[in-house]
């Protein structure tokens, strides 16, 4: 819980507001607040053919999973930074980012949202969406069918 405290003009200290909560397991709405802040900071970021999966039901580790592109490393990069603050800032603890600082492909576990950042020709190469039944943007099918033709070496 976070305190925020100020001095008095006499040198006291108190407290200036109530504690804030931090979000909580048992909060319903979390997942659809965490969902939607991740949308609207990856739509700032300029994020490209971003396709939410709804997981619930199918499976235990997340209620959604966010899969996007940047245009470069350094694009990819700066977002899961940015999701990372802004996650911070919302309350949630304990986050981290795989796959920096290369930016290939990274990805950001929210808790109830997975998130998964990629360059295109690396979206393309590995298709997650289609292991969830989910077609991809036509941007992503293309540039798959291309890979095909000349396969991206993952390193």
């Amino acid at each position: 819980m976070t305190t925020i405290t100020t001095a008095a003009p006499n040198g006291a200290t108190g407290p200036q507001a109530a504690p804030i909560p931090a979000p909580t397991a048992n909060d319903p709405d979390m997942p659809a607040r965490i969902r939607d802040l991740i949308l609207q900071s990856l739509d700032e970021d300029k994020a490209e053919d971003t396709v939410l999966i709804d997981l619930q039901g199918k499976t235990s580790f997340a209620d959604y999973m966010v899969v996007t592109s940047g245009r470069s490393a350094r694009q990819v990069g700066a977002m899961a930074d940015h999701l990372l603050r802004k996650l911070k800032d919302l309350g949630l603890s304990g986050l981290d980012a795989e796959g920096l600082p290369q930016a290939d492909w990274v990805l950001v576990d929210a808790g109830d949202v997975i998130v998964h950042l990629f360059r295109p020709e690396v979206r393309a190469f590995y298709n997650i969406e289609k292991m969830w039944g989910v077609e991809p943007p036509p941007s992503v099918a293309l540039a798959a069918s291309m890979a095909d033709a000349s396969p991206y070496e993952p390193s």
